[in-house]
C-alpha cells in the first residue's frame, strides 16, 4: 500500500489526515502550484513545438504519478523546459508519434538506470556544483519572467509590484493562507473589475476541453524507429535524472529530512512512461514550482504534488475559462521572488568569496555560466563537476612527497614516498629519483602511499627500469593490501617504459 505521507510506515495514517492545519496546507498548496503550472506548462509545449495540451497533460500525469512512485515527498514534477529542449529537434523532423514513443523509451531507461545504481552517483557531487546550480536556477526562473515585462502596458509593473508586496509581506501577517495564493486571487479580481488589459493565462495558449486518453504511440515498431528516438530517449533519461536528482537533495537541505534517491530515479522512469501512454511531452522534477511547494507554501507530503496535478486537470478542463482571465503578472510575481528566494546570497557576499578557496568558487562560477548560456541544467552540471575534478586532481598531484635517507656506509638509499599517487601525481614520481649518483641498492618504502591505478604502476616501472639499465637493483617494500595487490598483477605488463 502506497500512502500519499512521507511516513516510512506504510500503514499508519497520512500525517494530513490527522492535522485539519496541515491538510489545509497541503491543499492550498497544491492549488497555488497547479496556477503557475498552467502558463509554464503551457510556454514549455510552445518550446518543444507541439499542442498545450501535451503539456498540461503531461504535467498532470507527472505529478500525479510521481505522488505515488517518487522518493521525495512535496517535490513537484512536470513538463520542463530542459526535457522540451530535448525534444524539440525531434518534434520537428518527426512529429508528435515520435516524441511520445521517445518519452515510453526514456521512462523505461530512468528505471534501468535506477536499479543500475545511479542515484548513488549523488555523492559524488560537490558542493560547490550544488550551490552553482541552485544560482544558475534562480537566474534562469528570473530571465524566463523578463518576455512578460517587456514590450506591455505600464500597469503591467504596478500590478508586479503589489502581487511582490502581497507575496511578502503577507506572512508576516498571517500563515493561514498562502501569500501566493492570495496574490494570485487579488490581481485577477482587480483586473476583471476594473476591465484592465493586460496579458493573461490565456493568451499563453488554448487551454484543453478534455481529458487525456491513454494510447500506443502512432508509430511503426521497427528498428529504424528504435534508432530515431533512442538518442533523444537517453538525452532525456539524463537530463530527468540529474535535474530531479539535484532538486530532491535541494528539498532535503531545506525540510532538513532525507529521501530515497533510488526510488525517484525509477519513480521518475514510471511517470515519463505513464506520461507516454497519455500522448504527454515527458518531464522531470521542477525547481520553481517544488520552491513555491516548499518553500513558500510550506507544504512537506505527497499530497500537495498529487492535488497539484488534479488540480491543474480541473483548472483547465473544468474552470479553463476562469484561469485565462489570470494576469500573467500574477505569475510573474510569484516566480521573481520564487527566483529571489532561491538564490544562494550567501555563496556571493564578499566575505565569503575571500574566505572560500578559488577553486570552489571557479566551478560555482563554470556551473552557472554553461547553464545560463545553454539554458541546460544537465550540461552545467556536467561542467561543474568535470571542472571540480580537474581541479582537484591538479591539487592532489602536488601532494606526493618523496624523501630520501641515505646509509651510514653509502652502500644503501631509501627513498620515503608519502600521499596519493594517481595518474595525475605519478607524472612527477618518476622525476623524484637520483638515478645516476644513487648507490647501487635502492629501497622504495610505499608504507605511507596509496597506488590507485595503472598509471602509478607504469610510474614505479619506469622508475625500477631507469635503474637497472644503470645495473642498480631496486625493492619495493612496505604496500599496503590493495597497493600490493595491483602492483603485482600489472607490474611487468604494461608494455615500454
Amino acid at each position: 500500500m502506497t500512502s500519499l505521507d512521507p511516513s516510512p510506515v506504510g500503514l499508519r495514517r497520512p500525517v494530513w489526515a490527522a492535522d485539519p492545519k496541515v491538510l489545509r496546507t497541503e491543499v492550498l498548496a497544491g492549488l497555488v502550484v497547479a496556477l503557475a503550472l498552467v502558463p509554464e506548462a503551457i510556454s514549455f509545449s510552445i518550446l518543444a513545438g507541439v499542442d498545450p495540451r501535451v503539456g498540461l497533460f503531461a504535467s498532470f500525469t507527472m505529478a500525479v504519478t510521481i505522488a505515488f512512485t517518487g522518493g521525495r515527498p512535496a517535490m513537484i514534477s512536470a513538463a520542463t523546459g530542459a526535457v522540451a529542449l530535448v525534444v524539440a529537434p525531434l518534434v520537428t523532423q518527426h512529429g508528435l508519434g515520435h516524441l511520445v514513443a521517445a518519452v515510453v523509451l526514456g521512462g523505461l531507461m530512468q528505471i534501468a538506470l535506477a536499479l543500475l545504481g545511479v542515484a548513488r552517483l549523488m555523492r559524488f557531487l560537490p558542493r560547490s556544483v550544488m550551490v552553482g546550480f541552485v544560482n544558475a536556477l534562480a537566474v534562469l526562473i528570473f530571465a524566463a519572467q523578463l518576455p512578460h515585462l517587456v514590450g506591455v502596458t505600464w500597469v503591467v509593473y504596478p500590478l508586479v509590484l503589489l502581487g511582490l508586496v502581497i507575496i511578502y509581506g503577507l506572512p508576516r501577517v498571517t500563515g493561514a493562507v498562502p501569500s501566493p495564493l492570495v496574490a494570485i486571487v487579488v490581481l485577477t479580481t482587480l483586473t476583471v473589475a476594473a476591465a484592465v488589459a493586460v496579458p493573461t493565462v490565456g493568451d499563453e495558449g488554448e487551454l484543453p476541453d478534455s481529458l487525456p486518453q491513454f494510447g500506443l504511440p502512432d508509430v511503426p515498431f521497427s528498428l529504424e524507429t528504435l534508432r530515431i528516438i533512442a538518442p533523444y530517449a537517453l538525452a532525456l533519461a539524463l537530463v530527468g535524472l540529474i535535474e530531479s536528482l539535484m532538486t530532491a537533495k535541494l528539498v532535503d537541505d531545506i525540510t532538513d529530512t532525507r529521501s530515497d534517491k533510488t526510488r525517484e530515479s525509477w519513480g521518475q522512469g514510471v511517470a515519463n512512461v505513464v506520461t507516454g501512454f497519455f500522448g504527454g511531452m515527458g518531464g522531470c522534477a521542477m525547481i520553481g514550482q517544488t520552491m513555491i511547494n516548499v518553500k513558500q507554501s510550506g507544504a512537506r507530503t505527497r499530497l500537495s504534488t498529487f492535488l497539484a496535478g488534479v488540480f491543474l486537470l480541473v483548472l483547465v478542463v473544468v474552470l479553463g475559462d476562469v484561469v485565462a482571465l489570470i494576469p500573467m503578472a500574477a505569475l510573474v510575481a510569484v516566480m521573481v521572488l520564487v527566483a529571489v528566494s532561491t538564490f544562494d546570497w550567501h555563496s556571493v557576499a564578499p566575505a565569503t568569496l575571500r574566505r572560500m578557496p578559488r577553486s570552489e568558487t571557479a566551478v560555482m562560477v563554470v556551473t552557472v555560466a554553461v547553464v545560463v548560456a545553454t539554458h541546460d541544467l544537465a550540461y552545467g552540471v556536467g561542467a561543474g563537476v568535470l571542472t571540480a575534478m580537474v581541479l582537484f586532481a591538479r591539487r592532489v598531484a602536488h601532494l606526493v612527497e618523496v624523501t630520501s635517507v641515505t646509509s651510514p656506509d653509502g652502500t644503501e638509499v631509501v627513498y620515503a614516498v608519502a600521499g596519493q599517487v594517481f595518474f595525475a601525481s605519478s607524472n612527477d614520481l618518476v622525476h623524484q629519483f637520483d638515478y645516476a649518483h644513487d648507490p647501487d641498492s635502492v629501497v622504495i618504502d610505499m608504507a605511507a602511499a596509496h597506488v590507485w591505478d595503472a598509471s602509478s604502476v607504469a610510474a614505479l616501472d619506469a622508475v625500477t627500469t631507469r635503474y637497472e639499465r644503470r645495473g642498480k637493483t631496486v625493492r619495493i617494500v612496505g604496500m599496503n593490501a590493495h597497493s600490493a595487490a595491483m602492483h603485482g598483477r600489472l607490474a611487468g605488463q604494461l608494455g615500454g617504459h
